[in-house]
């Protein structure tokens, strides 16, 4: 298994990683992060000397920033870009073979283990990242480990993690995710859900966690599937849970129910670029023992406002996740799926070579029942097979020439949204009615008359390629 390290390893190759000294964990660590990343081809940065924290106690961000880390963290390869990049993730999510974690007695993650009073988060440089964030945020790149009490299948899924106190933590997730569903059994029993959270993951790891895969399906027996070998994992000492042997941070306690113990949680600079989801009560993960290896690495997901987005790990899974929803109800002929960089969720292209009538407007709703592409999202945009999904300045070519507002613009409404929704009215949001509405944008030329469309004129594809080959020297190509 690749481990974080290992990946490290792999972004220094790349020449795609800078080490940052003395930066201060307060609001300096998240400053340089967000300015970083608005550079061209922006690096991993890896922060060392930490203000407060002794030389070793390292913290990693902006690791999946650009699709060569996405593909590299995927066993890809790194020079696979857009629908490429989709179509091979798409395939991992094709015909999965399960393969279950293999339980070790010993793993590097055991080298520290500190009990009770000595279990303390803040023995890591945990950021405050946005100036106007509730606290500091030791979760932001996790997966949070629980177990369902009925079926006893793992599940791992990302959530934030606030610090409340050194042995306290707030934990939000989102109305309708799994972490929460498997946590309400046991609030349902009036007892407290045992959890794990690992705050320094391993990339296939923090990749399978923020999936929606069927209830039942572990992302640990996933996650073997994509590196083609067990996930190594020992036993929590203080729950049970398996967890990841070659971690850098684990903490492990439980959840008591809400009603016994919550504090208020956020705000928190979310990635749609607001504080959307403001401040509420939210459970807390009473925090038992606390493992790391030694010289550890927390890593980091700080939430921009505008693009580029802070991981392409989600945005292809996503793109992935609805084609294969799409196909799987028996829609041909979808040629790619992206989502863009600067609205993510809010903004699903859609790539149809055309059949019949009605073909595209079939697979903007399957998308939108399903569940991937069901969640918080805001806009499906149709186009035709010849606009490339992930180039977004063809795509909005697209909407300009080809959509007319009348007749190729469809509202939905009632569909799944979250919290974080900066959309949602504030007398919706205190009646807890999470759901919004949603636009399909059909920007295909219209089947019927298709062929009588004015043609497009542009250099063709083949001829294009000679000319970026033979003249390579005068383009600017990363």
């Amino acid at each position: 298994m690749q481990d974080l390290r290992d990946f490290i390893k792999g972004i220094e190759e790349l020449g795609e990683l800078k080490t940052v000294h003395h930066a201060h964990w307060d609001l300096e660590i998240g400053a340089i992060t967000e300015i970083s990343a608005s550079e061209p081809n922006p690096p991993a940065l890896l922060f060392d000397e930490i203000k407060d924290y002794p030389s070793g106690f390292r913290l990693l961000s902006n690791m999946f920033q650009t699709q060569s880390r996405t593909a590299l963290a995927l066993g890809l390869p790194p020079d696979l870009k857009g629908v490429a990049l989709v179509s091979s993730v798409r395939e991992m999510l094709k015909s999965i073979q399960p393969t279950p974690p293999a339980l070790q007695k010993r793993g590097a993650i055991q080298e520290n283990v500190f009990f009770d009073k000595e279990a303390s988060v803040l023995r890591f440089p945990v950021p405050k990242l946005h100036r106007q964030d509730g606290g500091r945020y030791l979760g932001t790149a996790d997966a949070v480990i629980t177990s369902d009490p009925e079926l006893s299948w793992v599940n791992l899924g990302t959530a934030r993690v606030q610090v409340i106190e050194e042995r306290k933590v707030a934990l939000y997730v989102s109305p309708g995710k799994q972490t929460r569903l498997i946590a309400q059994k046991y609030w349902d029993q009036g007892k407290a859900c045992p959890v794990a959270v690992v705050c320094g993951i391993e990339p296939v790891l923090f990749a399978v966690s923020g999936l929606g895969l069927p209830w039942g399906e572990s992302e640990y027996d996933f996650a073997g599937h994509i590196q083609k070998a067990p996930v190594q994992v020992v036993k929590g000492q203080v729950t049970g849970l398996p967890i990841p042997a070659t971690a850098e941070i684990v903490i492990e306690g439980e959840i008591p129910p809400p009603e016994v113990e919550s504090v208020m949680e956020g705000p928190f600079g979310e990635w749609t670029g607001y504080y959307a989801s403001g401040t509420r009560p939210s459970p807390v993960i009473r925090v038992q023992a606390v493992y790391h290896r030694n010289d550890p690495i927390l890593t980091a997901l700080p939430d921009f406002k505008t693009y580029p987005l802070s991981s392409y790990l989600f945005l292809v899974f996503c793109a992935a996740g609805v084609w294969n929803e799409i196909e799987k109800v028996g829609i041909t002929d979808v040629t790619g799926v992206w989502l863009a960089e600067w609205g993510m969720r809010f903004f699903i292209v859609i790539a149809v070579k055309q059949r019949y009538g009605g073909h595209a407007r079939q697979a903007a709703h399957v998308a939108l029942g399903a569940r991937e592409g069901g969640y918080l999202g805001r806009f499906v945009v149709l186009v035709d097979d010849d606009i490339d999904p992930a180039n977004l300045p063809d795509v909005l070519w697209a909407m300009s020439t080809r959509c007319d507002p009348q007749t190729s613009i469809e509202i939905v409404t009632q569909c799944w949204s979250s919290p974080i929704d900066p959309r949602i009215p504030p007398a919706q949001r205190k009646a807890g009615d999470f759901t919004n509405s949603r636009a399909i944008i059909d920007a295909c030329r219209p089947f019927a008359w298709r062929n009588h469309f004015p043609k497009v004129h542009s250099i063709d594809s083949d001829f294009r390629d000679q000319i970026m080959q033979k003249w390579k020297h005068i383009f600017n190509q990363r």
